[in-house]
């Protein structure tokens, strides 16, 4: 099946209303609609997220299989546990969300050309971290931000989309303590998107698409931590 091409006259789109299909090969379901708020986090419920913009029409994306992490059974290797023993890195939540998706955005990456991160991207993406559903982990060294993810909290899911790192660890780290807040405040799953040999280390799998999105269903009712900032939250979670 072609992917469903969605017209917008300037107005937020729900994804619920229509009727898509899921089988394309790639995991493209839906072409174009808009980056509003409302958009953005109807997409994350209906298990699409974007992935790009082609002539100025978001790819809206569900692939098969799915890759996640289940809170509960992420993997810690010996390496990382003295990372942490070590006290090697600070760590911070929410506090640097337009820093953190900039160098997401200019990281340089094995096999990639350019970055699906522009500035509608950007935009869209701190609008979300205004109304408190898109979220940043943190990770520093000598005052200096050098690793960080960013994401969409919505229920008990989180919705992975980019990390980076300037030095070793540093993503891991941030991926790592992200979990265990998210595990700490009720939730189930962690949306990695598709497949990485990073992420699978970290305990990720891959799940049939048709199980994710019953799970998802099932999880994204909403949450006492929609729309809030979890600075304080985690800040208290690391220092106790």
């Amino acid at each position: 099946m072609p992917p469903l091409l969605i017209q917008h006259d300037g107005y937020p789109v729900d994804f619920g209303s229509y009727d898509l299909e899921y089988d394309h090969e790639e995991g493209l379901v839906a072409v174009g609609a808009n980056f509003y708020p409302e958009t953005l986090i109807s997409a994350y419920t209906s298990g699409l997220f974007p992935w790009f913009i082609q002539d100025k029409l978001p790819y809206w994306f569900c692939p098969d299989p799915r890759m996640v992490l289940f809170v509960d059974q992420l993997k810690i290797s010996k390496s990382m546990r003295n990372v942490f023993n070590k006290n090697i890195f600070q760590y911070s939540c929410d506090t640097e969300f337009e820093q953190v998706i900039s160098q997401c955005a200019s990281i340089e990456r094995k096999g990639q050309q350019a970055t699906w991160i522009d500035a509608h991207f950007k935009s869209a993406y701190l609008e979300l971290h205004r109304l408190g559903y898109a979220h940043t982990f943190e990770v520093w060294s000598d005052r200096q931000l050098v690793g960080g993810l960013y994401g969409v909290g919505i229920g008990k899911v989180f919705f992975g989309e980019s990390m980076f790192a300037k030095k070793d660890n540093a993503s891991k780290a941030a991926f790592i303590q992200g979990v265990k807040f998210l595990n700490a405040n009720g939730f189930e799953i962690i949306d990695c998107q598709v497949y990485s040999d990073h992420l699978s280390s970290l305990g990720a799998q891959n799940v049939d698409r048709k199980y994710f999105l019953a799970i998802l269903k099932e999880h994204v009712l909403p949450s006492v931590l929609d729309g809030k900032n979890w600075k304080a939250l985690f800040t208290k979670l690391i220092t106790h």
